[in-house]
C-alpha cells in the first residue's frame, strides 16, 4: 500500500519529546543501530530507546568518545564506523552480520551540516557522501538482518532539503561548491532514500520513513561560524538560543523515535515526517514546514537508488536497480 503525504492526528506535536511518544510501548527484545547515536539528538535517541527497553548499537567514527558519552546508560553497545569510507561500512556490516542478529530499528541519524568543501573517497562531496552514501551503502549491506528483524528504516533528513533538490547533472558539485545547496541535496537524498527503500522493502515487511527533527543546537552546527548563526537569528552574542521554535534535545529526538516505533504508522511508510506526525506537502522554498514535492517523487527515488547502487557497488535489490558486489 501507498500512504497519503498528510497528518494523521497522532496526538504529538513539536514540544512532545522522545519520551512521550514511547508512553507505553515494551522494546524489550528488539534491538536498534542508532548511528551517531552519541552526540545531539542521537544520544537522546539512545537514551530513550534504551529506557523503553531496547538494546541499541551505535556505530561510531569516534569510538573512544562514543564510550564515554553512552557510558552511562544500559544496554547499549559501541562499534566503530566511518559512514564516509565504504570499507569501514563493509567491515562494520560484516561483524554485525556474523552475530546473526535481527535488526528492529535502524536510525540513520549520522549527518554534517554546510562543510568547507570537502572530498571523501573517490572525490565524492562529502555532504552526499556521509549523509546519503554510507548510509545507503549501511542498510543495504545490513539488510538481511533488517529482513528478518521486518522492522523499521528511518532516515533523519531536515527541512534544509527544500534548499535544493538532486543536482542532477553535477552530483559531487565539481562545477562550483555551495555549502547550502550541497546540504540541501543530501537532505533531498535522505528522503529520496526513504521512498524507494520503502517500496523495495514492504513485501519484506520492512517500511522506511524520513523526518524533519526540528531546529535544534547541537554539534551539528559546528562547521558554521558564530557570526553566521548570529545573523540568522539562532543565538545572541553569548551563544544563547534566541528562536522560540528551537526545540530541545529530547523534543529534536522524538519525531525519529516517534516514526521508528510508533504503532500509529502500522502498515504505513514512505513519507516525510515532522513535528510527530506525517508532513503535508508544500511548494515553498526555504526552510519551513512541509515537503517538496521532488523530495518524495518516485520517479526520482528510483533514480537515485539506481545511481548510488552504481558509486558505491552495494545494493541488496540487484534485479530493481545497480550492481550487487
Amino acid at each position: 500500500m501507498t500512504t497519503p503525504q498528510h497528518k494523521i492526528g497522532s496526538g504529538f506535536g513539536a514540544r512532545s519529546t522522545a519520551d512521550d511518544v514511547l508512553q507505553g510501548i515494551d522494546l524489550s527484545g528488539k534491538l536498534a543501530i542508532v548511528t551517531g547515536g552519541y552526540s545531539g539528538l542521537g544520544l537522546e535517541t539512545t537514551r530513550a530507546l534504551a529506557r523503553a527497553g531496547a538494546r541499541v548499537v551505535v556505530p561510531a567514527r569516534r569510538r573512544e568518545v562514543a564510550e564515554e558519552a553512552v557510558g552511562g546508560v544500559g544496554g547499549v553497545e559501541v562499534d566503530e564506523l566511518d559512514l564516509a569510507d565504504l570499507q569501514s561500512v563493509r567491515r562494520f556490516a560484516e561483524r554485525f552480520l556474523a552475530t546473526g542478529r535481527s535488526v528492529e530499528i535502524v536510525i540513520n541519524n549520522a549527518g554534517v551540516m554546510a562543510c568547507p568543501e570537502t572530498r571523501v573517497g573517490p572525490g565524492w562531496e562529502a555532504q552526499f557522501a556521509t549523509n546519503h552514501l554510507g548510509h545507503f551503502a549501511l542498510v543495504n549491506r545490513l539488510w538481511p538482518a533488517i529482513a528478518r528483524g521486518r522492522g523499521r528504516v528511518v532516515s533523519v533528513s531536515s527541512a534544509g532539503h527544500r534548499h535544493a533538490g538532486i543536482r542532477w547533472d553535477d552530483v559531487q558539485f565539481e562545477r562550483g561548491y555551495d555549502k547550502w545547496q550541497a546540504y540541501g541535496q543530501a537532505k533531498t537524498a535522505n528522503v529520496l532514500f526513504a521512498v524507494q527503500l520503502d517500496a523495495l522493502g514492504r513485501d519484506a515487511g520492512v517500511r522506511a520513513f524520513a523526518l524533519h527533527p526540528g531546529g535544534i543546537l547541537t554539534p551539528l552546527q559546528r562547521h558554521l561560524a558564530k557570526e553566521e548563526m548570529v545573523e540568522a537569528g539562532w543565538i545572541d552574542e553569548d551563544g544563547n538560543a534566541l528562536n522560540p521554535e528551537f526545540k530541545t534535545p529530547e523534543q529534536g529526538a522524538a519525531t525519529q523515535v516517534w516514526a521508528a516505533t510508533s504503532p500509529q504508522l502500522a502498515g504505513m511508510g514512505g513519507v516525510y515526517c515532522e513535528d510527530c506526525d506525517i508532513a503535508e506537502p508544500t511548494t515553498g522554498a526555504g526552510v519551513g514546514p512541509g515537503v517538496r514535492d521532488y523530495a518524495i517523487d518516485p520517479e526520482q527515488a528510483a533514480r537515485l537508488w539506481a545511481l548510488s547502487a552504481e558509486l558505491t557497488g552495494v545494493n541488496a535489490f540487484p534485479a530493481v536497480a545497480g550492481s550487487s558486489r
